[in-house]
């Protein structure tokens, strides 16, 4: 059973969170749920991201990378750049106008693999999708 049920417009994914990154999960939780719109990443290559702008969690560095696998969920807490999570549907290198980032890897897809590039696709051409990000019981 998934951690997460993440929904983009009619597309639902599962996620598990990241064992590695506990004080991500802890600073996340009282945001859940998550409900904003998903747009296509300008600097970060096949990648969508949920901006936050001055919203921050109130956590450093954990489990962060630069190169997230498709599939992996990063938030980017903030200090050159405003908060988002990233969510990759390819190859992807994390950056914004001031360089490249690293983002704390969070939580994993554990469903819905085979529709993550007819998300990122959606997101591309179609333009901002609705996304709810939810913890499941």
């Amino acid at each position: 059973m998934a951690d997460l049920k993440i929904r983009v417009d009619d597309i639902t994914f599962g996620a598990r969170w990241e064992g590695a990154a506990p004080l991500t999960r802890a600073a996340l939780r009282p945001w859940l749920p998550i409900r904003s719109q998903l747009i296509h990443c300008k600097w970060s290559g096949e990648s969508t991201w949920i901006p936050f702008g001055d919203k921050r969690p109130d956590v450093g560095f954990e489990n962060h990378t630069s190169h997230p696998a498709p599939g992996d969920i990063l938030i980017y807490t903030g200090d050159v750049s405003e908060c988002e999570i990233l969510f990759p549907y390819g190859a992807c290198s994390f950056n914004s106008r001031v360089g490249q980032l690293a983002g704390n890897h969070f939580a994993t897809l554990t469903s819905g693999m085979e529709r993550l590039g007819e998300m990122g696709r959606r997101v591309l051409w179609e333009g901002a999708q609705e996304i709810e990000i939810i913890e499941e019981a």
